[in-house]
């Protein structure tokens, strides 16, 4: 028996959210006392991945995350899990991850658990408190299945240092039935952001308060000041003021920066059911009773026209 992590990357590359996975799983198979193991696809260094507590890594180096259907990620997957008799799996619920799991549930006809902010209260049953109803709730759930998935929040759980120990890692190959897919990947756009949304610890997002997608230099400005990512609300990205890969709320990306600069943005329940796992949220709208001030920590009301030069003024002398 294992616990058994699915390991994300980005163009071959690991993130923030590939290292949570690890923490995650390996604190699990401490505790039930089974060895732990990672897999991914198509990773450049998979020996990066040593140190965090893998017994083995094995990565399916033919195939790539970004070139592979979620249907035959998750077909892979649901073997290798077979063949390690893994009772727990765990995956991030990126976008990625929130279609493989529910694939894999079914494939495996086992428990799934998606959303977890904590790592599991019990192990039988196993009992795991999630962001539930749009991020406006915390739930406990609770599985009485002998193997289940649990999917966990991206940046709600943090990962340990790594260590020098050591992992058996495999490279293998494994095939797929290219002819017979009904799915395939023709093209990916790589979105133009200079800092992953999924990895930020900043974002600055604006909405239609900005009224024309040429007013958003000063938006850039500040993240750059801030070295941080920018989003946007969704009437924004469906204008095609700003890239869908920028769309952060229930429909788009679910975020969860250390800080979440909102910029005429008035707070639909939709919008907030993306960010409501930031650690603090600052609110610059000019309508006072906008209610995005509502879930902010800190508010200003005022006309982000006037707000946000002053805001890049205090922070260029600062820096100066």
């Amino acid at each position: 028996m294992s616990v058994l992590a699915i390991i994300e990357n980005w163009e071959g590359e690991f993130k923030k959210t590939s290292f949570e996975v690890l923490h995650y799983g390996k604190k699990i198979s401490n505790e039930i006392g089974k060895e732990f193991i990672a897999i991914t696809f198509g990773a450049n260094n998979p020996e990066s991945l040593e140190g965090y507590g893998a017994s083995k890594i094995i990565n399916i180096s033919n195939l790539k995350f970004e070139t592979t259907t979620n249907n035959n990620l998750a077909k892979i997957s649901a073997e290798l899990i077979s063949e390690n008799a893994s009772s727990h799996i765990i995956i991030s619920n990126t976008i990625t991850g929130k279609t493989i799991a529910p694939l894999l549930s079914s494939n495996l006809n086992c428990g799934l658990i998606s959303n977890a902010i904590e790592h599991p209260q019990t192990n039988n049953p196993l009992t795991v408190k999630c962001k539930g109803f749009s991020s406006k709730a915390h739930v406990t759930y609770a599985s009485e299945n002998e193997k289940n998935i649990i999917s966990i929040l991206p940046n709600s759980i943090g990962f340990s240092e790594k260590n020098d120990k050591k992992s058996e890692v495999l490279n293998i190959d494994k095939q797929i039935d290219i002819a017979n897919e009904k799915l395939r990947i023709v093209q990916r756009e790589k979105a133009k952001g200079k800092i992953s949304l999924a990895d930020a610890e900043i974002v600055i997002s604006a909405g239609r308060g900005l009224k024309d997608p040429d007013n958003w230099g000063m938006v850039e400005e500040l993240a750059d000041l801030l070295n941080a990512g920018t989003a946007c609300s969704k009437p924004v990205s469906d204008m095609g003021w700003r890239p869908h890969s920028e769309h952060v709320g229930q429909t788009g990306l679910a975020i969860n920066p250390d800080l979440y600069i909102a910029i005429g943005i008035s707070g639909a329940i939709q919008h907030l059911a993306g960010v409501n796992g930031s650690k603090n949220i600052v609110v610059i709208n000019i309508d006072p009773e906008a209610p995005f001030f509502k879930a902010a920590n800190y508010g200003i009301i005022g006309d982000a026209f006037v707000v946000v030069p002053k805001l890049i003024a205090a922070l260029k002398k600062f820096k100066n």
